[in-house]
């Protein structure tokens, strides 16, 4: 395949890995850019020492193309736009923030930057703000959210009508048939989160990986809607059930045990972040495995489609 984001990230397939916290570091990013997609490194953990180390690790994990994610809201270095434009990457995206705080500066670097957007008003936003494509992420998606959440089937086809930049799809995002969809609705790329979270190569503990198996379609919830603090789409668990009806005063104070879920296997000791796709998984496979059977399912579906519906003029 090629199209403007796969020009613009020179990989050979159009999928992008989410830069989940703690998660998207070394060993699933490398994953990803080695199997054809593009690994992003995370800056959304806040722990940038941690994450200069996963940059010095990618660099002798794979030697195809990669990026790192400034996550706005949980990166206080004023440092940052330099710290990504060392790394040497050229494609970085923003996300939860204004999108004039880092976008030109990050230009002026030499980097491509993408940012993340929830609603039509913050693409608007974006785009004056002057930035080179959009990751649009609907709210079926897992993570952090907006508290006025819009479904991807609603907000991507809105986005790319009204702009003319290349648009990566987040938000629902599982397998080859998604991805087409996507791209029937004016996208050029996908992001995958959840699907990755559940990849062998993801660093999670296996209790994670195996709550997404035994999910149902049904089995996320959406925190937070009112605030204050950042809404989020979580899988259902005693805690998360719980905090649906009553949300704490507090809800990131809910994640200072993270790492006891992420690693630990303590599925109550936080909140495992997911989006609702997880009702589609059923099997920890590669990575390499994930995109080339969503390349081939895309490819599959593209043509069948094609086959069953395509006109063919008649003579007159």
């Amino acid at each position: 395949m090629k199209n403007r984001i796969t020009d613009l990230l020179g990989v050979k397939y159009p999928i992008v890995q989410a830069p989940m916290g703690w998660i998207a570091r070394a060993q699933l990013a490398s994953a990803v850019s080695n199997a054809g997609g593009f690994g992003i490194i995370e800056t959304s953990s806040g722990r940038l020492d941690e994450v200069r180390e996963e940059v010095a690790k990618m660099r002798t994990l794979t030697d195809k193309p990669w990026g790192i994610n400034v996550a706005q809201a949980f990166v206080r270095d004023p440092d940052i736009v330099r710290f990504v434009a060392d790394q040497g990457v050229k494609f970085v995206t923003t996300s939860a923030g204004d999108p004039n705080r880092y976008c030109e500066a990050l230009n002026a670097a030499g980097l491509t930057v993408f940012h993340v957007v929830p609603s039509l008003a913050a693409a608007t936003k974006a785009i004056d703000a002057g930035v080179d494509g959009l990751v649009v992420e609907g709210g079926e998606g897992g993570g952090f959210k907006n508290g006025r959440d819009v479904a991807t089937m609603v907000l991507l086809p809105l986005v790319c009508s009204k702009f003319g930049v290349p648009v990566i799809a987040a938000g629902g995002i599982v397998d080859g048939r998604t991805m087409a969809a996507a791209f029937a609705l004016g996208a050029e790329g996908v992001q995958m989160g959840t699907r990755m979270v559940s990849a062998a190569e993801s660093p999670v503990h296996q209790n994670w990986k195996d709550a997404i198996l035994a999910a149902k379609e049904t089995d996320t919830v959406f925190l937070n809607r009112f605030g204050p603090g950042p809404a989020l789409r979580a899988l259902r668990t005693e805690k998360t059930t719980r905090f649906e009806k009553e949300p704490p005063e507090n809800i990131m104070a809910e994640m200072s045990k993270a790492l006891d879920l992420y690693f630990g296997g303590d599925m109550e000791a936080s909140i495992a972040l997911s989006g609702q796709v997880a009702g589609r998984i059923d099997e920890v496979k590669p990575v390499r495995q994930i995109l080339e059977e969503t390349m081939a399912e895309f490819d599959a579906t593209i043509a069948a489609l094609s086959s069953r519906y395509g006109r063919v003029s008649q003579p007159a």
